[in-house]
């Protein structure tokens, strides 16, 4: 009985740690432009302001789970992939990327919030934590790709997840895609017009490609065989 109501608790404790982050990604998503307080999160999901913080030490530890539960849909889709028997080929990467990261309106905007409170506003230990979940991650995914793409040495696959991201946030960073960011990058127009070439998803797309071609091999159009 007391193995039961310990479970009954945990599960409990699972879907109010939940509930907490659908309500503060429904309000990042209602105004990407404004975080909302502790109170106003705490509001939307129904809880005291206090319950909260018993899951969470600040905001922005609240931002981070956020932001890592995304990185964690996107992780396990690609660990899922690259663990079956089936050959994939970058195209199929590519979709993955464009489904978890690319599509999803919150995903860049968030991440790039994140960068920054990774040295300011997060504790140190929070912050561990979160690099060595986020290297386990790596990891797996890495080793997966390798199994698939014999082109690749050992530690290649992390490799090429890491330079594959911050392509992603470079790109982003420097894009004037509407609703991405909540100003022009570098202020001036002009500036920003010569800078974008392409549309974020197109440009993307083909410097992914790119990339991912030249660490495999100009000629390689699919797995490794």
């Amino acid at each position: 009985m007391a193995i039961r109501q310990r479970a009954m608790q945990a599960e409990d404790k699972q879907e109010r740690h939940a509930a907490i982050l659908d309500a503060a990604e429904r309000l990042l998503a209602r105004g990407p432009q404004r975080v909302a307080s502790v109170a106003e999160v705490a509001d939307e999901a129904g809880l005291a302001k206090g319950t909260v913080y018993l899951y969470f030490a600040s905001k922005e530890e609240l931002l981070l789970a956020v932001h890592e539960r995304a990185i964690d849909g996107f992780f396990r889709a690609v660990i899922a992939m690259v663990e079956q028997r089936a050959a994939i080929g970058i195209e199929d990467m590519q979709a993955l990327t464009r489904a978890h990261i690319v599509e999803a309106p919150l995903f860049l905007p968030l991440a790039a919030h994140c960068f920054g409170m990774m040295a300011h506003g997060i504790a140190a230990e929070t912050a561990v934590a979160f690099r060595l979940r986020m290297a386990q991650r790596l990891t797996r995914a890495g080793a997966g790709l390798e199994r698939h793409f014999r082109q690749l040495t050992p530690g290649g696959g992390i490799a090429l997840l890491r330079r594959s991201y911050a392509l992603i946030m470079g790109l982003w960073l420097m894009s004037d895609a509407p609703g991405e960011r909540g100003a022009r990058p570098f202020g001036a127009e002009g500036a920003v017009a010569a800078l974008a070439v392409a549309p974020f998803p197109v440009e993307l797309d083909h410097a992914l490609r790119a990339l991912w071609q030249g660490t495999l091999g100009v000629a390689v159009a699919g797995p490794a065989g």
